[in-house]
């Protein structure tokens, strides 16, 4: 941790213009926001048609405020540490490379993919235009901030601590305290198991995730009232970090206890959270999300699985696919179609329904329903299947709310805390490949040199850092939104949309700087980049992510 003794000169200096810079980038996107609102809507009403011929605009609209909201995030912790006396020199480094490089990209081109750049042309600007929102503080960012002595000296820093994360992340002591603890159960407990994991495709054991409730992973976020710890979605970002850094399989079993802990105390009856958040809390229940369907994908409103209500029964019929961790479930929570005759999402319900735990031998020992595995490159440790129902029985009392017609409503209050989670949770994958990148070039010589003494190798491990840092602010800013009960899809959607490509960057990065050896099996940064790679597509594609965040934007935060 950075000690007041640290603290820089500049800071007091630096937080007024990342201020200031801040403000800039927020007037870019009120210019723009006027400017693309204009192409798609008709009478003031956005047009879906005009909506989606204008995607390179409108999700270049999405890209660019989540860039403003990173610029606004870092602006924000330079304060908050300053003001603590924690803006140390690695601190106020990533602070100014990360403000530099993210205003160069808004102006120069952001990229949304690997081969697609959003550029302040496609979203209506001229240069005199984008000019006139500019400042001083603007151009002083980008010409000192993303330096060559500024990367190297981080660098410099970097090789000498060996704190948990690079930089202090701004937290209080309780989290900081949490992070050490979950950091040394993943690596005495996760990270010399999880290659083997992987390339065995083996189920994570269940005695890990029982250490795991034992630690209160599964416990964080509910209710004291209902065998919970009460603690706010900063905590669920810290552990979901520092598991997945031991493997992202890990950390994902916590995001079924949060999706189905969120779901029943959002909506279920007082009885269904008697009986069911205790035992998620301590454990005891495992449960899995049961939602995609092999032809609906992002569309849930074209979701075809029914249920039948028949006496005290629902029966099931259809298919889910890609359900994550369902043969060792006992608990799915079930989205289904309770009324045909409506279209859309009005006929959707969420149902609670029981399973028995299967076993490979016998995944799903369970009448009116099978399942066939999906085989999958990464994001292994539990499995992904395909799920056939014929007749599956789930009791009446299982119907979420003990109303009908709810479910769509239902699940997207989930979203919210499920996309942070997510955020969290590349962070994490994120922090492994830095961590195993770093390690590699100080250790690997080549030409009579570490790696790590070449500039471009150095300024791949600069920039993991100082983007690592910007997508935890983005997320822990999401969860104190979160944590005071206001709306925050559109801060969670972004931080989410940054972070799993920040995520893919930096595992590939890595591959990268361990060369050939990065290709290889045996090396973990392998199983990193895998893992990395599905985090842009699910809980949301990021073009469907793009998607929601420019309506939001479009329709005035609506």
């Amino acid at each position: 941790m950075s000690i007041a003794a640290h603290r820089s000169p500049a800071g007091e200096d630096l937080v007024v213009m990342a201020r200031e810079a801040a403000a800039a980038m927020d007037a870019l996107v009120s210019d723009a926001t006027v400017d693309i609102r204009r192409r798609v809507s008709v009478e003031g009403r956005t047009v879906g048609r005009l909506f989606d011929s204008e995607q390179r605009a409108t999700h270049g609209l999405a890209w660019l405020a989540t860039y403003a909201d990173a610029v606004r995030q870092l602006a924000a912790y330079a304060q908050r540490m300053t003001q603590a006396g924690r803006l140390g020199d690695i601190e106020e480094l990533i602070v100014r490379i990360g403000l530099g490089e993210y205003l160069a990209q808004i102006l120069g081109g952001i990229p949304m993919s690997q081969g697609e750049f959003v550029r302040p042309f496609d979203l209506g600007f001229t240069g005199e235009q984008v000019a006139a929102r500019l400042n001083s503080s603007v151009e002083r960012l980008i010409g000192a901030g993303n330096t060559v002595a500024n990367r190297a000296r981080l660098v410099e820093l970097m090789v000498h601590r060996h704190d948990a994360t690079i930089g202090d992340c701004g937290l209080d002591d309780t989290l900081d305290s949490i992070r050490e603890e979950m950091r040394k159960f993943a690596d005495s407990e996760v990270v010399p198991h999880a290659q083997a994991w992987h390339r065995t495709n083996s189920y994570i054991p269940l005695e890990t995730i029982a250490h795991m409730a034992e630690l209160g992973v599964f416990a964080l976020t509910l209710p004291e009232d209902y065998g919970g710890m009460g603690l706010g979605k900063e905590s669920m970002c810290v552990v979901s970090e520092e598991l997945s850094r031991g493997y992202i399989g890990v950390g994902s079993i916590g995001t079924r206890a949060e999706i189905a802990g969120e779901l029943i105390l959002n909506s279920g009856t007082e009885e269904q959270k008697r009986h069911w958040l205790p035992k998620i809390a301590s454990g005891e229940v495992l449960p899995t999300a049961v939602f995609t369907e092999p032809n609906t994908g992002s569309d849930l409103a074209s979701l075809k699985t029914r249920a039948t209500r028949s006496g005290n029964v629902y029966k099931v019929t259809g298919a889910k696919t890609w359900i994550t961790h369902p043969v060792r479930a006992d608990l799915m929570t079930l989205l289904v179609r309770t009324n045909p005759k409506e279209a859309g999402y009005q006929g959707l319900s969420m149902l609670l329904a029981e399973k028995p735990r299967g076993t490979d031998a016998d995944p799903f020992p369970a009448r009116g329903m099978t399942g066939t595995e999906i085989e999958v490159l990464g994001y292994r440790g539990m499995k992904e299947y395909e799920i056939a129902f014929d007749g599956f029985e789930v009791s009446a009392d299982g119907l979420l709310g003990g109303t009908e017609g709810l479910g769509f409503k239902q699940l997207m209050q989930t979203f919210e805390a499920a996309r942070i989670q997510t955020a969290a949770r590349a962070i994490g994958v994120a922090q492994a490949a830095m961590e195993s990148a770093l390690d590699y070039a100080k250790t690997r010589v080549q030409f009579g040199e570490k790696l790590l003494h070449f500039p471009r190798v150095a300024d791949k491990i600069a920039m993991m850092a100082v983007e690592i840092m910007i997508a935890r602010q983005i997320t822990y800013a999401a969860a104190r939104e979160k944590d005071k009960g206001r709306r925050c899809d559109l801060e969670a959607g972004m931080a989410k949309l940054l972070a799993a490509r920040v995520a893919w960057a930096a595992a590939d990065n890595a591959v990268q700087i361990h060369g050939g050896n990065g290709f290889a099996l045996e090396y973990p940064v392998s199983r990193l980049l895998c893992d990395a790679r599905i985090l842009s597509i699910f809980e949301g594609a990021a073009e469907i992510q793009a998607q929601v965040i420019g309506r939001r934007l479009l329709d005035g935060g609506n």
